[in-house]
């Protein structure tokens, strides 16, 4: 594809002959519900100090940002993270974080120019929060993988329960993780790397 010769690191890929530059980058998304811990997994799997963009919650955003669930939650993305990862030699991931709530989505089209796919985090307690994510991407036909985030003290559902839940198609796949843990995370961009190469092969996917 075109974009696997471009310079710019949010084109979706591109292949280089200059040593110690990875041959080839991808651009993924890190999408999700407001608190759903987008900005977390971003930091726990970066290899760079990751860029934030979040700015505390204030009690003029207090109409707009529905904390019902996540009360401790005190800062929100506003533009987007951005964190990077050699997934293995030769193959760079670029993230792309992007923002939960409603009145930031018009970044969203410009985020997933060039993306390769995306991780769709999902709170079990605010699971209906994830439904934009998944709406946005199975329009574009953006291949994308589900990660239910296990945070503590809540209930685990099966992950076929969160498949019907959801309305899934059953090719997505839905992992459990824990956003904090970097393993976690390498194993979500994995997947979604798979998953999005047997999509773009025929007969696979």
């Amino acid at each position: 594809m075109d974009s696997a010769h471009s310079d710019d690191p949010s084109a979706g890929g591109r292949r280089s002959g200059i040593p110690g530059v990875p041959a080839i980058t991808l651009k993924i998304l890190v999408a999700g519900g407001f608190g759903a811990g987008k900005t977390t997994l971003v930091g726990a799997v970066s290899e760079i100090r990751p860029l934030r963009t979040e700015e505390r919650l204030s009690e003029l955003g207090r109409p707009f940002d529905d904390t019902a669930g996540v009360e401790a939650k005190r800062t929100t993305t506003v533009a987007m993270d951005f964190g990077r990862i050699d997934l293995r030699p030769g193959l760079a991931l670029y993230l792309f974080g992007t923002p939960g709530q409603d009145r930031f989505w018009f970044v969203w089209d410009e985020l997933a120019l060039g993306a390769l796919g995306a991780v769709v985090l999902a709170d079990t307690r605010r699971l209906a929060d994830c439904f934009p994510s998944v709406d946005f991407f199975e329009q574009r036909g953006i291949p994308f993988v589900v990660a239910v985030n296990c945070f503590e003290g809540t209930e685990v559902f099966a992950v076929e329960d969160v498949r019907s839940a959801l309305d899934l198609d059953p090719g997505v796949p839905v992992l459990l993780c824990d956003a904090r843990r970097r393993e976690d995370g390498k194993e979500l961009l994995a997947r979604l790397v798979e998953h999005a190469a047997a999509r773009r092969t025929p007969g696979r996917g």
